[in-house]
């Protein structure tokens, strides 16, 4: 299916031009917002936990902290929106959060992508050391139950990341830049969780992380362009990566080397597959704008299709 390209300019016309003319201070000021206040609930959510065992209490108060900032790039995105575009450009932004019509296929994309990764790497480990990888336990309509429930909470984050940071991004650097940049500050973000027991990266290799994490932002991305800007689709692939992941699982329990590069061999091989793809993307990723009849205009092409 070729897509409308007049339609796609419209689609991401707005972001990128919201974006070319956010000052470059804006961007940092968005970034150390997030970090500062996610950070901050983040350590006071893990001090909660630590003091659990002497004031029980304290263990649901955590959450009182832990999901603002989980909310913060969200948050940070509609604070510093309304300060520079006022109410209607907020409209704009949080309109892209219910933009559902594209094609179907990036539906499937969304939702099939990281299960797509994990069955790859089973594969791989079948034929590299000739026995199966250990897969999880959860049923595979367990799994499609929790990436529909949990969609709408990716808006969380989404609206920050892909909605306000990428698009700005994305005007200073082509968006192939802008996802590996976006990559490397997202999953950086993660970190004070990889200090806080119960947590799923507790004690786990946060290098292998940040990996796997830019990896999948050029994903996103790529995403993101060929679906004329919408933010439900790449909630739906948070949702669904967060939740397929562990088809085949990649975490060594009981890991206490968060620093180490030591890990599973599912680990590196879902590096490698993912960064695999993320050449292919990064390679064929439109540019963010381009010359056309002397004015600036996203420069999305035809619906490119899934290799």
């Amino acid at each position: 299916m070729t897509s409308d390209p007049s339609r796609q300019d419209a689609g991401l016309g707005a972001p990128l031009s919201a974006a070319r003319s956010t000052p470059a201070g804006s961007l940092l000021a968005y970034f150390s917002l997030t970090y500062a206040v996610a950070w901050t609930c983040f350590i006071v959510a893990a001090a909660l936990l630590s003091s659990a065992s002497r004031v029980p209490a304290l263990r649901g108060i955590r959450w009182l902290f832990f999901l603002p900032g989980v909310f913060a790039p969200s948050l940070a995105a509609v604070g510093l929106t309304a300060r520079t575009e006022g109410s209607a450009g907020v409209r704009a932004l949080l309109h892209r959060v219910v933009e559902w019509r594209v094609g179907k296929r990036w539906f499937v994309f969304a939702a099939g992508y990281m299960a797509a990764i994990k069955l790859a790497v089973a594969l791989l480990d079948r034929v590299i050391t000739g026995a199966w990888p250990r897969f999880g336990h959860e049923a595979w309509y367990v799994i499609a139950g929790a990436i529909v429930i949990s969609t709408p909470f990716q808006a969380g984050e989404e609206v920050g990341w892909r909605g306000y940071a990428l698009p700005r991004l994305a005007a200073r650097f082509g968006f192939a830049g802008a996802s590996i940049l976006l990559g490397l500050i997202w999953a950086c973000w993660h970190l004070p969780l990889f200090f806080i027991p119960g947590a799923g990266t507790y004690g786990q290799p946060f290098f292998v992380f940040v990996l796997e994490v830019t990896a999948l932002s050029v994903a996103i991305a790529w995403l993101y362009v060929h679906t004329n800007g919408s933010l439900l689709l790449p909630m739906l692939m948070h949702a669904a990566v967060n939740n397929s992941k562990d088809i085949v699982p990649s975490a060594v329990p009981g890991a206490m080397n968060t620093f180490g590069l030591s890990t599973s061999f599912v680990a590196w091989l879902t590096v490698a597959v993912l960064w695999v793809c993320a050449a292919y993307f990064l390679v064929r990723m439109p540019k963010a704008e381009s010359q056309r009849g002397g004015r600036k205009t996203s420069d999305i092409g035809s619906d490119v299709p899934i290799a």
